[in-house]
């Protein structure tokens, strides 16, 4: 039993100068640097198209390329079988999800790593990229609410005279930025607001005092999990 185990977690690491342990420590690297990877790109992103599982997808995929340096390390036969895979994959549908390309990557090189009885290699690899998925998903790493509502409504009052508009809103809200105005004639401005109510749950106070504002026609709030998810 204790012989299976040594060649189950050590074999594979006998022939090469790759320890179990400098093993963790690339994994453990390449999971940093995707960490900040994923914290440059959600402090930077401005457009409307925002995903969290792209923003997860770019701290797992650093850890599951390592793995395949790895892999290929000091083997080009091993390097040669993993382009042929590569080659062979194809996808009848696309994949719309960042995230189902990771786990088909991640996939194709676990099946790599235990047929060609890098096993050590595949187990710790496995273990490291099951936590880091597993810690993606707890933490809900990639999500941003600095937006947790629409507000659209119609104005009557004038561009000039939008203040009284974020007056209000500065009483209900912590933060609140104009989305969009567009001129519909004589029916005024339609006009939409992404705003971070001090308390979701009270949202109706808010709706409350834009109706009795001289100049709102009508108004709705759309909830929204995240700021955006398209």
């Amino acid at each position: 039993m204790n012989t299976w185990l040594d060649t189950l977690l050590h074999g594979d690491f006998a022939s090469t100068t790759a320890t179990p342990q400098t093993v963790l420590l690339v994994l453990l690297l390449a999971f940093c640097t995707g960490q900040v990877i994923g914290w440059v790109y959600m402090l930077t992103h401005t457009s409307l198209s925002y995903s969290r599982t792209f923003v997860a997808s770019l701290v797992a995929i650093p850890v599951i390329v390592s793995l395949v340096m790895l892999l290929m390390a000091g083997n080009i036969m091993v390097a040669l079988g993993l382009l042929a895979v590569f080659a062979v994959v194809r996808f009848r549908n696309v994949l719309k999800d960042t995230r189902d390309t990771s786990f088909i990557l991640w996939a194709i090189v676990q099946g790599m790593a235990v047929g060609t009885l890098r096993f050590g290699l595949a187990v710790i690899g496995c273990l490291a990229i099951f936590l880091i998925f597993v810690y993606l998903r707890i933490t809900g790493f990639g999500s941003r609410n600095r937006f947790d509502v629409i507000l659209s409504l119609q104005w009557t009052g004038g561009a000039d005279n939008l203040g009284v508009l974020e007056s209000v809103l500065g009483r209900h809200t912590i933060r609140a930025r104009i989305a969009s105005q567009h001129d519909v004639g004589e029916e005024g401005l339609d006009v939409s607001y992404r705003l971070l109510l001090r308390d979701p749950g009270r949202s109706r106070e808010l709706l409350a005092d834009l109706e009795q504002t001289q100049g709102v026609l009508r108004a709705s709030l759309h909830h929204r999990e995240d700021e955006s998810e398209i």
